[in-house]
């Protein structure tokens, strides 16, 4: 009976360079962590991956990229310490819904505007949590009291919504007399004009919290369309 040649006695494994070259080509390009059993596998016969990946992991120390053991396998990972270079900030753009923006031009135009002013613009009851989204984005904030029965409190918008518009001031908005022209206000708070007093700067302006409502809707979702309430 005679046995197969040992291939290792003709053909002996590369230096310990050149297996620490092959477990960096190999890790490189792989898109997954490798085992020592699956880095034997693609070496050639007598090589030994765990002294090639000691060796490697020694040589990238202290570098951009260093070879980490994840499980049971090996692969390449950004440094520790660099990490926050692989950090990025997206800016998800998503629409406002009707009711809000709606409710956000009311209150820019008719400043300082109660609910129940801005209800009788629309036409509709302001649905829970518009309001409170707006100032959550800091679009809006809370103005003086009307120093009126009940005392409601008021709203206007704020330096943020006007820097984001790229305005100075309220005063810079397209004209009312255009807007109406378009159709998009068509009435005017019961308020103005009469010269309702305010609150002073140091009232209490509190608002009760509520559950997020209809702020942003999803062009896919109709789950996430405006609620019933707020169609004119």
């Amino acid at each position: 009976m005679t046995t197969a040649p040992d291939p290792s006695t003709d053909f002996p494994p590369p230096p310990l360079d050149q297996q620490e070259r092959m477990v960096e080509a190999i890790l490189f390009a792989a898109t997954a962590p490798l085992s020592l059993r699956d880095l034997a596998d693609r070496m050639p016969v007598g090589c030994d991956p765990a002294e090639a990946v000691a060796a490697l992991r020694r040589r990238y120390q202290g570098r951009g990229v260093t070879v980490e053991q994840v499980g049971q396998g090996y692969a390449f990972r950004t440094a520790a310490d660099l990490s926050f270079l692989m950090q990025t900030e997206t800016v998800e753009s998503r629409r406002l819904s009707r009711a809000a923006i709606e409710t956000l031009a009311i209150i820019a135009y008719h400043q300082p505007v109660t609910r129940t002013e801005i209800e009788e613009i629309r036409g509709v009851a302001v649905s829970r949590g518009t309001l409170d989204q707006l100032i959550e984005m800091e679009w809006v904030r809370m103005g003086r009291r009307r120093m009126t029965p009940g005392r409601p409190a008021t709203f206007v918008v704020t330096e943020a919504f006007l820097d984001h518009f790229g305005l100075e001031s309220p005063r810079d908005l397209p004209g009312l007399a255009e807007l109406r022209a378009a159709g998009l206000l068509e009435s005017r708070p019961p308020g103005e004009g009469l010269g309702l007093p305010l609150a002073s700067e140091d009232a209490d302006d509190d608002i009760a919290p509520v559950a997020p409502g209809d702020l942003f809707e999803d062009d896919h979702d109709p789950a996430a369309w405006p609620a019933k309430e707020d169609q004119p």
